[in-house]
């Protein structure tokens, strides 16, 4: 079996990339399931039903997110009602939508879990470790692979993470900071893991954002109105690929694809 898990899609640029690539991939690499993560798809804030389904008929399975969800309201259109959009698990128990699922691929079982980290994230949440144990208590049995997306910013508390659940889940894959990492690896018990998967979002930019209001917050320390860069696009994922027989995985392809296009095609973007 073979998971592609990517990185999140920022704005117009990103969903872009990812409608075009990922069929492709899927196609090429024989992939049998995608997940990504859609906090930022709708203009860098948020996600929207259309936007949803954009995701989902490009090829997306599961569409995870982070604490950015809830940035365009009217996802709470679709949060309670889509089986495979998630939230963070560890918001308090009367949030909208929910933090996991269970996704079938073939006669497999394919569990997926959606949690944040809390060093230096906002708005607190609860313990993820306590609560990851509570999930694997009921999903281990039911589940043939477990995939968390664990949407944190310290990659302190994303390893501390991976290595406490090492050997018991498939993998861990960090998101959130849009800075792809190079520590993709199988960690000693058996779990997949890489620190951050990266975006799919404009490659000259600032974490998917124009630089310059960016630059000018760092330099005068006073707000400045964010927009999401257009331009040609970066796609950033990992792939791994799981033994059928034993349901572990034994390798892990870092991805990164960098868009071509034409200034004229750009222009017409931003129009």
């Amino acid at each position: 079996m073979r998971i592609l898990m990517v990185g999140d899609v920022v704005g117009r640029s990103g969903r872009y990339f990812f409608m075009e690539q990922t069929p492709e991939l899927k196609q090429q690499k024989k992939i049998d399931m995608v997940v990504v993560n859609g906090e930022n798809a709708a203009h860098g804030k948020g996600l929207t039903p259309n936007i949803f389904a954009e995701l989902i008929r490009s090829g997306a399975d599961v569409v995870t997110s982070g604490n950015h969800i809830w940035d365009n309201h009217t996802v709470m259109e679709i949060i309670d009602t889509e089986p495979f959009l998630l939230r963070p698990a560890n918001y308090p128990e009367d949030t909208p939508g929910k933090g996991f699922c269970i996704f079938p691929v073939g006669k497999k079982n394919i569990g997926v879990i959606n949690m944040a980290g809390r060093t230096f994230m906002q708005p607190p949440m609860d313990d993820p470790f306590r609560l990851t144990e509570k999930f694997l208590a009921f999903m281990r049995k039911k589940c043939d692979v477990i995939l968390i997306d664990f949407h944190a910013e310290a990659t302190s508390e994303k390893l501390a993470y991976a290595h406490y659940f090492d050997g018991r889940v498939t993998a861990i894959v960090g998101t959130h900071t849009h800075i792809q990492t190079a520590d993709e690896k199988i960690l000693p018990k058996g779990t997949a893991y890489i620190s951050d998967l990266g975006m799919v979002g404009a490659e000259n930019s600032i974490l998917g954002m124009e630089i310059e209001p960016v630059v000018k917050r760092f330099l005068t320390g006073r707000p400045s109105k964010f927009e999401v860069a257009e331009g040609a696009a970066i796609y950033c994922a990992l792939l791994i690929d799981i033994d059928d027989k034993t349901n572990k995985p034994v390798k892990v392809s870092r991805i990164q694809l960098k868009e071509r296009i034409a200034a004229d095609e750009i222009r017409g973007r931003q129009g």
